[in-house]
């Protein structure tokens, strides 16, 4: 494990394997360096690139300096990438995804960006569904219930209320439950306060190589959100992964990664 410290100083945790050009990998919701997918995919890069997996702040080995804002995330963002050499590619799935894009937008030393579906909202109904999740999110934080912040994000992403239920004796759901007041900080990345719709004019002014990534299997509230971005970014593709959810395996991945970075 390495260490980088942030604008704000905050402290992040990260692992870096691998040798050639730099990639740095930004996880979603609730994951992190040892719960992701960006090991695997760290894994299969390594070969070509240098490859930096890292802890969002607030989860694994990294701090979490008070007061939060989404500038702080694209700053931790571009503290990864000075420290990889300056410059890097970068892949970041999900909601990171949004802090990606942003970063992206701010000139924070992105070479090239791979997004695999960022769930912004497309439709009217997409986004009043997320104001409310936000609000069941904020108050269940308030009053330090983590584990219905977690349980809210999942039925909001469309897991029934009875297998999400019968998660919380799983194993797994204390590592949740530690990681879910960050869950608010991928909501700011999507824009809580615009229902998370594609903000389409910040996505315009992005002037590096894109390449938005989507499921074949996936639902299509994560599949219109991957075609929306990559039509706002200038020159941006697209490409469906066939047989491919959300849960995208780094063996069908890394290859698109690959060529595209190459």
């Amino acid at each position: 494990m390495t260490t980088v410290v942030s604008t704000d100083g905050t402290v992040l945790a990260c692992s870096v394997t691998g040798s050639g050009p730099a990639v740095v990998l930004v996880e979603g919701a609730l994951c992190h360096r040892s719960t992701g997918p960006g090991a695997a995919i760290a894994d299969q890069l390594a070969a070509h690139h240098t490859v930096w997996t890292y802890d969002r702040r607030g989860r694994g080995g990294s701090g979490d300096t008070a007061p939060f804002a989404v500038e702080r995330e694209i700053e931790d963002l571009a503290a990864v990438i000075a420290a990889a050499g300056g410059s890097a590619h970068v892949f970041a799935h999900s909601s990171g995804g949004a802090v990606a894009l942003r970063a992206a937008a701010v000139n924070a030393g992105v070479t090239r960006l791979a997004v695999y579906e960022p769930p912004f909202s497309t439709t009217e109904e997409q986004s009043e569904r997320f104001g409310g999740y936000v609000a069941e999110l904020t108050a269940a934080l308030a009053e330090g219930r983590h584990g219905d912040a977690v349980a809210a994000l999942m039925v909001y992403a469309g897991a029934p209320a009875e297998m999400v239920a019968g998660m919380r004796g799983a194993p797994v759901w204390p590592l949740f439950e530690a990681v879910a007041p960050t869950l608010a900080y991928d909501a700011a990345a999507l824009g809580d306060l615009t229902g998370a719709v594609v903000p389409a004019d910040l996505l315009a002014t992005i002037t590096v190589p894109t390449l938005v990534l989507d499921g074949g299997a996936s639902p299509e509230t994560l599949r219109a959100p991957a075609r929306a971005v990559a039509a706002a970014v200038p020159g941006a593709e697209h490409r469906t992964l066939d047989g491919q959810t959300h849960e995208v395996a780094a063996e069908v991945l890394a290859p698109e990664l690959l060529k595209f970075y190459a």
